[in-house]
Order: structure tokens, then C-alpha cells, then sequence
């Protein structure tokens, strides 16, 4: 890629200088190296990848099935299988290649007390930034997901924050009333930027054995099927994050370099692609490349001058 069009797709996102605005999505590749075994696919091509959700301990995950297609979609409820923060720090990570480009670990927890310890485990790392999945059931609180309730995500963000001085992201559940309430809460407790959305709470059944499908019954429902909610859940924490200088990593349903471009437009500075990733293993190329023409026809020297810019 010439070097001026290095320049074009180039955005700094919570003081990390990305190659690209393209941010691969937790759940989709795995702890970052067995995508690195796709022939035609180079770390280079993505500006940011957010590893495997870890946890404090070991976690074996759910029940079959976890993964299920449903139209313009997809539901998973993996139940956040991996090895542990300690085996990811000790034995996972050593094997990643950071000069390639950026690794954003992705913190779950049960309590409060389990976020801030991975978070400090995480701290102690290589790792280039933080983001904080506060979409998990707090097991104190009666299984209420931390994310539903601002004052929670804020104590959640805030003891994370007295654990590193990496730049935490918090992603934010779209399962509430009023996201902006919550993306205003996870602000004033520290957090350096926001992921908007994570998945939709949903589920799929089996008509001939009346029987949920998931094993898990429900499941978080992705793809092009939650794209305009995911839009405009941007759009209204862009509101909040904009004004504040906090960056957004837009995600849902990203398909195209066109859907890249309006969640920019709607106020991301960055995108995030999962999902789509299974129909298309190298589909980041085809996102920068549009991108790029999308900025040359419209005569802009950088990403900069479109985030936000929704004419209402």
C-alpha cells in the first residue's frame, strides 16, 4: 500500500497510533494467532486486534450449541471459554508479534473484584489497551448484567482504572434503557473510550422438538441483522463521548466499506469487524481499499474529518 494511503486510513485512538481503522472483535479470532494462519491475511491490514475473553480463572464455557445462523445473523453463547489470565499473559501472549500491530486484551468477570484483578494481571503485560466486557452477569447482584446499570458499570470501570495506566475500553451492552446514561457513568469513572455495541440479547428454537436451540437458551444475536440499532446506539453515545474527547469503536453488523464509512460518519473513530469475518477471512483489505476511495472522491485528507460529521 502506497505510503499516502497509509496516511489516510492512519486514526489514534486512546493515545495508540493505528495503521488502519479496522478493529477485529473479541469472540472472532480467537487469541490472535490462529488468524494469522489465514492465507492472504496480515496483521498489517487491521489497525487493532481484541483478544479471547479471559477471565480470572479457567472456564470451560456452555453447554452445545453455542453458535447458531439465523437470518442476516448470528446467535452465540460461547459462555466465555478460555484458559485463564494467567496461561494468556504467561503462555499466549510471548507468542504474538506486537510490531505488527495492536493487541487489546478483553477483560470478564463474575465481581467487581474479578475485573480488577485480570485488569491488574493484564497491566503487567505487553498488551497495548484494556477493553472491559461489562456485558457479564454479576453473581452478587442476582445475575444483572453489569452493563444494564450506569452506576454499576461505573464501579466496575473504576476499579479497573486503579489497576493500570494502559487505556481501558469499555464496551458498552445495547440491553438498556438509555445507553447514553451509561456511556456518561463509564466516562466520569475513567474509562479512555468506548465500544459501541455489544451484542443483542436473543434467542432461537426448535419448532419441531420445542426446544431452545442454545444450549445456553439464549444467546447474543450479531451481524448485518443489528446494524441500524448499532448505528444509532453510535450516534447517541457519540452525544455524550464526542464532546469529551472520547473515542468510539463502532461495531455491528459491518459488512462493506460502506458500513464502515456511516458508523464513522454516526461518530466512531474506529470500526470493529467480527461476525462478517466468517463469511469473509480477508474482507479487512476490501474495507481499507474502500475506505480509501470513499476519501479521495470526497477530497479529505484523513479519517479525522469524517467521524462525526452526520448532517441532521
Amino acid at each position: 500500500m502506497p505510503d499516502s494511503h497509509a496516511n489516510l486510513l492512519h486514526v489514534d485512538f486512546c493515545g495508540l497510533s493505528l495503521a488502519s481503522p479496522i478493529v477485529l472483535l473479541s469472540g472472532c479470532v480467537g487469541f490472535g494467532e490462529e488468524y494469522t494462519r489465514v492465507e492472504g491475511f496480515s496483521n498489517r491490514d487491521v489497525g487493532a486486534i481484541v483478544l479471547k475473553g479471559t477471565t480470572r480463572e479457567p472456564r470451560l464455557g456452555n453447554p452445545p450449541h453455542r453458535v447458531w445462523e439465523t437470518p442476516m445473523g448470528m446467535l452465540n453463547a460461547i459462555g466465555l471459554q478460555n484458559p485463564g489470565v494467567d496461561a494468556v499473559v504467561d503462555e499466549i501472549l510471548p507468542g504474538l508479534d506486537f510490531s505488527e500491530t495492536r493487541f487489546i486484551a478483553n477483560v470478564c468477570g463474575s465481581t467487581i473484584d474479578d475485573y480488577a484483578a485480570v485488569t491488574k494481571r493484564f497491566d503487567d503485560s505487553p498488551i497495548d489497551a484494556i477493553e472491559i466486557n461489562i456485558s457479564c452477569p454479576n453473581i452478587k447482584e442476582g445475575g444483572v448484567q453489569f452493563g444494564n446499570v450506569p452506576e454499576m458499570s461505573a464501579r466496575v470501570v473504576a476499579a479497573c482504572r486503579a489497576q493500570t495506566s494502559k487505556p481501558i475500553i469499555t464496551k458498552l451492552s445495547p440491553n438498556q434503557t438509555d445507553i447514553r446514561e451509561n456511556a456518561r457513568a463509564c466516562i466520569e469513572a475513567g474509562t479512555d473510550g468506548l465500544a459501541v455495541i455489544n451484542t443483542i440479547t436473543g434467542m432461537a428454537i426448535d419448532a419441531e422438538t420445542r426446544k431452545p436451540i442454545i444450549g445456553n437458551v439464549q444467546g447474543g444475536l450479531s451481524g448485518p441483522a443489528i446494524k441500524p440499532i448499532a448505528l444509532l446506539k453510535t450516534k447517541q453515545v457519540y452525544e455524550v463521548a464526542g464532546p469529551r474527547g472520547i473515542p468510539i469503536i463502532g461495531q455491528g453488523g459491518i459488512m462493506t466499506a460502506q458500513d464502515a464509512i456511516e458508523f464513522i460518519i454516526a461518530g466512531a473513530t474506529t470500526v470493529g469487524v467480527g461476525t462478517s469475518l466468517f463469511y469473509d477471512p480477508l474482507l479487512c483489505t476490501k474495507i481499507n481499499e474502500g475506505i480509501i476511495d470513499y476519501l479521495q472522491r470526497h477530497e479529505m485528507s484523513s479519517i479525522s474529518e469524517l467521524i462525526g460529521s452526520l448532517s441532521l
